[in-house]
């Protein structure tokens, strides 16, 4: 059923906000679990407890809905790791703790569903160009803030001054969300814990010196 209660983010706001904000919070995790061919605005209907004009007062075709609730599940997906990474000093942690934030997503994941940009960026090829889209444009930021991290660890004298920002944010973002998919695909978190693994190796060889007694600190 649609919630009402009253919070920082919706004190203030009509009753007509906070309905749409709940419809799209509830189709965000449907659309995470299922994928956007087998979620129908029925299931939305079920999940919310709303009539059909209470939901299509908001949004008007299927296509609408999806978007918005795919940019919520992205929005709550970057402010998890901007959490993260604004937590840790430095750029070696802060990498690592965008590692760390992806290995818990077996057991913890950020949306029902694991993580909606791997989910319907597999799901929206070929068949939602909207959705595609917007995948897209969410991936490319999650690139570019890990591309920002080893810049300014370049930067700051952490990593060699030859490291490849974007090289190396392809290179983390495809393995982790690879691990996302194999411990899925087999219900086992090893998949993640290897890669992590693996990816905290890989930070520390980018590391110079100052970038090593930063991580030393880290573990402390």
């Amino acid at each position: 059923m649609v919630g009402f209660h009253t919070s920082s983010a919706t004190r203030g706001t009509t009753k007509g906000e906070r309905t749409r904000a709940a419809i799209v919070a509830s189709a965000a995790t449907l659309f995470n679990e299922r994928g956007y061919a087998e979620t129908s605005m029925s299931d939305v209907l079920a999940r919310t407890g709303l009539e059909k004009g209470g939901l299509y007062n908001h949004f008007a075709t299927k296509d609408d809905l999806a978007v918005a609730a795919f940019e919520y599940a992205a929005d709550r997906f970057e402010r998890a790791h901007r959490r993260a990474q604004d937590a840790a000093t430095g750029a070696p942690a802060k990498l690592l703790a965008t590692v760390d934030l992806f290995a818990a997503q077996g057991s913890d994941p950020i949306l029902p569903g694991g993580c909606p940009l791997l989910n319907t960026s597999v799901r929206s090829t070929n068949v939602h160009r909207r959705l595609r889209n917007a995948a897209r444009r969410a991936v490319r930021r999650a690139l570019d803030r890990i591309e920002a991290i080893v810049h300014d660890g370049v930067a700051a004298g952490e990593f060699a001054a030859n490291t490849d920002g974007a090289g190396f944010a392809a290179y983390a973002f495809a393995s982790l969300e690879g691990a996302v998919m194999l411990a899925r695909l087999f219900d086992d978190d090893m998949h993640l814990g290897r890669v992590s693994a693996r990816l905290h190796a890989d930070v520390a060889a980018l590391c110079t010196r100052r970038g090593r007694a930063a991580l030393a600190f880290r573990t402390h």
